[in-house]
């Protein structure tokens, strides 16, 4: 493990044993979770809650926008929503490099928070919009969009065209599931 994710990992299960032995002084009031910071989360690298995409909407290849890169990022939203929440962060690469949100040209962060705002209210439904949280962050001297998702009260499906397709998360990936998995995962899931 390298010794930066090591730090941060050794950090997290310090504050669970001190949140921990907390709520039991307390008398077994819960305390609320402090959420991991961005650098924690870069550091930690893509796992089952966290996951990192170069862009929101261009494809880094052409330099033009392309539905396939706002899909990769609806899918992982209605995934996190799926399962048991998570945080996607657009302007980081799959090596937890920065590469900022300057590729996607819009005019202004508020901008580019919009488009997402109508991505996911157009492609999985508003119903689930007051568990999406964007923020604009600074890190390594560039700009993140941590988009932190909470668990979904339903499932969330993303429209592609005619299609529903639902998402879900396991170990660092995405992955759809169809038919009767559906209906399984959905049965235990949302009780």
């Amino acid at each position: 493990m390298p010794y930066d994710v090591f730090l941060s990992e050794r950090r997290r299960r310090m504050a669970d044993v001190v949140r921990a032995a907390w709520e039991r002084l307390r008398g077994g009031s819960p305390v609320a979770k402090v959420a991991p910071t961005t650098a924690e989360l870069i550091a930690g690298g893509e796992t089952e809650g966290v996951e990192f995409k170069s862009t929101l909407r261009a494809n880094l290849h052409t330099g033009q926008p392309d539905d396939k890169m706002q899909m990769a990022g609806l899918k992982t939203i209605a995934a996190f929503l799926n399962a048991g929440g998570g945080t996607l962060l657009i302007g980081v690469a799959d090596d937890g490099a920065v590469t900022g949100l300057a590729a996607d040209d819009f005019a202004n962060e508020d901008k580019m928070s919009l488009h997402l705002v109508n991505l996911i209210r157009d492609r999985i439904g508003e119903l689930f919009l007051p568990y999406v949280h964007p923020e604009f962050v600074e890190h390594d001297g560039g700009r993140v969009l941590s988009i932190r998702c909470e668990r979904g009260p339903k499932p969330a499906f993303v429209k592609e065209g005619a299609a529903q397709r639902f998402f879900v998360r396991g170990a660092n990936a995405t992955a759809e599931l169809i038919g009767q998995a559906v209906v399984d995962y959905s049965a235990q899931r949302f009780k």
